[in-house]
Parts: structure tokens; sequence; C-alpha cells
């Protein structure tokens, strides 16, 4: 039975152990952290990224966490629309909702697909050698024990899975020198808070450099993000994030003030907003596969961030478990000639999921990275033409602004290798 390693628990990290797993590998997957994602963020799953978790049984009971209903669209910092959507419209349209939930929830589901003992807190795994057609691959690993010490080890793999995030360890190690992302000039805020009284229209407002967003949770949540310009690396005085979103956004549209005043200030998270210029030359390297934020980072303008990992790791299942299956012969030899039994053909497979992944990836990484320089405009008359061409395209109808989104959303995984 082919053996993974996957490095990192984030929704890449544990959708590709549920896919591996599925798919009848065993999977080990080292976690840093003492326990998975922070609590208080949301995010969007697309129709897209559910026909991936459709592979491996999860598309369905993410469905059951929709609460996002009605209209929507991008509006003015005083709440005039720019462009308004059906949501429905969205959905007959790709044959899915656009879903918006915990991504807590989103964690517990995945976590849950995956065996008895495979998942490894506050444990870190780093990449030894990302082995070859006839090596396998190496991690060291060191797991914090109950005591002072750690215990430390090292372990091989028919395949190595980093996601291990946006400042990845792996990636430079297969891929050295100057790091391939730059920092936007954009800081990002999100949290999780009450819904207001009554109804209100989902949206996404945008100012002079400055956005925020309103999405509906289950159980009378709201998920708010919000975005502007900032030095890399600074925060609030005092570190009080709260404090700077209603110094940013209070004189915007109800119910924002109202939201933010309602926000539990240690419940706000902060993160810089990062982009990479220049696509990798790959996603691979011998047995080992980049995925997520360690491929291909974006910024959140699209909102598809993790479901571009998420579709990586079906894809990536996929194509590992081809090789892992396929008997050793000169049609399955790799570039370098290298042949092998079960994952004797890793990277054969990994260079033809590079082929999958890279150029679309590509695509919604610059195309969001594109949306996120056109919020960040300030000027007077930059933004006030920004703002009469969304206008402009929102008056050519209410598909107009869906079908901006087919490239993305019309995407489906592929076949079961099996």
């Amino acid at each position: 039975m082919a053996h993974a390693i996957v490095i990192g628990g984030g929704i890449g990290g544990l959708t590709a152990a549920a896919a591996l797993h599925a798919h009848g590998w065993t999977v080990t997957l080292h976690e840093r952290a003492a326990s998975l994602e922070p609590v208080g963020s949301g995010l969007a799953i697309g129709p897209n990224a559910l026909r991936a978790l459709d592979t491996i049984g999860a598309g369905d009971p993410v469905r059951a966490l929709n609460a996002f209903q009605g209209e929507g669209g991008v509006r003015r910092a005083d709440g005039r629309w720019l462009s308004r959507t059906s949501i429905q419209t969205a959905a007959d349209r790709y044959g899915d909702p656009l879903v918006v939930t915990l991504r807590a929830a989103l964690v517990d589901l995945l976590a849950a697909r995956l065996p008895d003992g495979a998942l490894r807190l506050n444990s870190t795994a780093d990449l030894a050698s990302p082995g070859d057609a006839t090596t396998p691959a190496t991690v060291t690993t060191s797991t914090a024990g109950p005591g002072a010490g750690a215990v430390t080890g090292e372990e091989t793999a028919d395949l190595v899975v980093a996601a291990d995030g946006i400042h990845s360890p792996t990636r430079a190690t297969l891929f050295p020198g100057r790091s391939p992302i730059r920092y936007t000039g954009l800081t990002a805020w999100r949290a999780v808070t009450r819904a207001p009284a009554g109804s209100f229209t989902p949206a996404e407002a945008w100012g002079r450099g400055t956005v925020f967003g309103i999405n509906p949770l289950t159980g009378d949540r709201a998920y708010l993000y919000a975005t502007a310009p900032a030095p890399e690396g600074a925060r609030a005085p005092g570190g009080d994030e709260r404090a700077e979103l209603l110094r940013l956004f209070r004189g915007w549209y109800d119910p924002v003030p109202a939201l933010l005043e309602g926000v539990d200030p240690d419940a706000v998270l902060r993160n810089d907003v990062y982009h990479m210029p220049r696509p990798l030359p790959a996603f691979h390297r011998g047995r080992t596969a980049l995925l997520g934020d360690a491929a291909h980072p974006m910024t959140p303008n699209l909102g598809q961030g993790a479901c571009q990992a998420i579709e990586d790791a079906v894809v990536l299942a996929h194509h590992a478990t081809r090789a892992a299956g396929a008997p050793p012969g000169p049609d399955t030899r790799d570039a370098a000639g290298g042949s092998g039994g079960a994952g004797g053909d890793m990277p054969a497979a990994l260079a033809a999921y590079t082929a999958a992944r890279r150029r679309r990836t590509t695509q919604v990484m610059r195309r969001s990275h594109r949306l996120a320089r056109m919020t960040a405009l300030t000027g007077a008359v930059p933004v006030a033409a920004r703002d009469a061409a969304v206008r402009l395209a929102g008056l050519l109808g209410p598909t107009a602004l869906v079908r901006e989104a087919d490239m993305i959303f019309r995407w489906r995984p592929p076949a079961d290798p099996a």
C-alpha cells in the first residue's frame, strides 16, 4: 500500500489527505499547531470546489451549511449599488450555489474523513530529500511530547504533499533562492459576529483603497472581512484591531459600523496579503508536490484561495493514485528514465499534476491580483472611473457579473482513476 506524508493541516492539506485515503493510501498528516485552523474565520466555497469535494463525499455536507440566499453584489462605501446579481442566477448557471461557511466547519468535515492516527498535531515535518523515480522522499519530524522535550525522527514516503502555507519552507527547499512572493501593500481582517437584526443583503463594498464584505452564516451569524493599505507587518495600536476597523469604516453604510461594534475584539484576525508575480516553474520535484498557497499564493479578492487548494488536492490524488497502481514498464518511465513498482512512477505523475494545475492556478492568481489592484485605488479620478466601469457592467443584466466567473466555476474534477 502506497504511503503519503502531508505537511500542513489547512484546507488543502486536509483535503489531500482525505482524497488520498479515499483512494486507498496510508496517510500521515503533520500539523505544527496544537489545533486545526483558527476559530472566527469564514470562507467561500464555489461550485468548482463543491464538485471537488463531491469526490471525497464532502460536497453535500458543505452545501447543507449554506446561508447565502437572495441578492448580492458590489456597493460603494455609502451603500449605493455598483452591481447586483441574484445568488440563484449563479446557482442556475453553474449547477451549484456559492457556499459561505465557517472555516472551522469545513475543517471538521475534512478531518472526520481521515482514519484514526493519521493526524499528528504539535508535529513538524521538514523535507530532507524530495526523492526520485527509484528513491522515496524523506522528511525529518519533530513531535512535542508531554514533557519538555520533543521526539524527533525520520520518515520516508512514496509521496510528500507540502501544504505548508504561503511562506512554505518546502517550497524554499525545492526552489532555493529569492522568495517568489511579494507584499501587495494591503492587509486583511476577518471576523465572525452576530448577524444584524432583520435581514441584510450580502455585499462587498469598495471605498478609496478599502474593502468591506458581509456574508451571512448559519446560526444568525455574519462573516466580515476587510482590506486596507498598510505597511507590511503593521499592527493596530495596542493590538486592538477592532478599533482600527472602526476607525477605517465608521462612516460606511449601515449596518457596517454596528456590526463592527458587536465584534469581540479578541476575535479579529489580521494577515498581510501577498501574491506571486511569477508562477513557479513547477509544482513538484521528485516525489514531492506543492499544493495551495505553497504553490500559488493569491489575494483573497476572488475567494478562491481555499477553492484552488481543494482542486489541487483532488487532482493530485487522481494522478498519484494512477501512478501508485501502475506496474513498472517502458511506458511508465519518468523523464529521467526511472521506473518502479507502486509509487515508482511518481515523478511522472507529479509532472502531470503540474501540467494540470499550473496554467489554471496562474490565471486565477493573476485575475485575483488585478482585482486587488482595482480595489486598492485611492485617487478620486481612478476610483470614479473604476466605479463607473463596474456600474456599466451591472447594467448589462443580472448575469453579466456572473459570466465573469465562468472560467473559475465551470471547472470539473478528473474522473476517478479506478
